[in-house]
């Protein structure tokens, strides 16, 4: 009886730290199994990523574009194609105000253990509301939570997508969550040439970061870095 209830509680064990590994490595921003992925680049060049997650929201896509076209920045958004469907005039505007958009997904969800049919689905379906929009350019994309193991790795090597993660990332700190200059001084003490830094900036529950989204470009560009898009980025390199 001992060794019968040993053996079951080692098997117990050794699927949870199996499953720990898992999830851990699903949200690793140096490694997947397929495809390229990129947290930051090697460049020489002053150069840095702002990217938007989320949305277009009715509300405040406005507001943050105006920040963005008042100090002529550019960002990549990576939006979700439900979002984009619903709020097409907020996309739209995105696009005609020159900025890169990236795919999301498209309901949000984790698509770390998600299968190949849905991965399709959700990739697809969002790139169909982005190009809807009018957008042109070539579509990156962002996994939700910045999750992946094998199909969405898989799916995105077999169409040539790249994966793009980021390497600055201030809202996963509690003690910054709450005070715009706090958030923007970590983003710019943290960032260097390469980095791309990830912001979510479309609901209402993301007032802060509004806050901090000129903070955040006056204090990049005092630090001799200059805003571009992931895309243009990955040129540098």
């Amino acid at each position: 009886m001992f060794w019968r209830y040993a053996a079951g509680l080692i098997v117990v064990v050794l699927l949870s730290v199996g499953l720990f590994g898992l999830h851990l490595y699903s949200k690793s921003r140096t490694s997947q199994l397929f495809g390229e992925m990129v947290a930051r680049v090697e460049t020489a060049k002053p150069l840095v990523a702002l990217t938007l997650d989320d949305g277009p929201s009715a509300r405040f896509t406005n507001d943050v574009l105006a920040v963005l076209r008042e100090r002529d920045a550019k960002a990549t958004f990576f939006l979700t194609g439900k979002e984009a469907g619903e709020n097409l005039a907020q996309t739209r505007m995105i696009v005609n105000a020159g900025h890169e958009i990236g795919n999301h997904s498209y309901s949000h969800a984790n698509m770390a253990f998600m299968g190949p049919a849905s991965v399709k689905d959700e990739v697809e379906r969002t790139d169909a509301a982005i190009r809807a929009a009018g957008y042109e350019g070539e579509i990156l994309f962002r996994p939700p939570f910045g999750k992946k193991l094998v199909s969405l790795p898989w799916y995105l090597s077999q169409h040539g997508r790249k994966t793009i993660m980021w390497d600055v990332e201030p809202e996963s700190y509690p003690d910054l969550a709450g005070n715009p200059d706090a958030l923007a001084k970590h983003v710019i003490d943290h960032a260097k040439s390469g980095s791309i830094i990830l912001l979510h900036v479309m609901y209402r529950s993301r007032d802060v970061s509004r806050q901090a989204l000129p903070l955040i470009i006056d204090g990049l560009r005092q630090k001799g870095l200059e805003l571009v898009t992931v895309s243009q980025l990955l040129q540098a390199r």
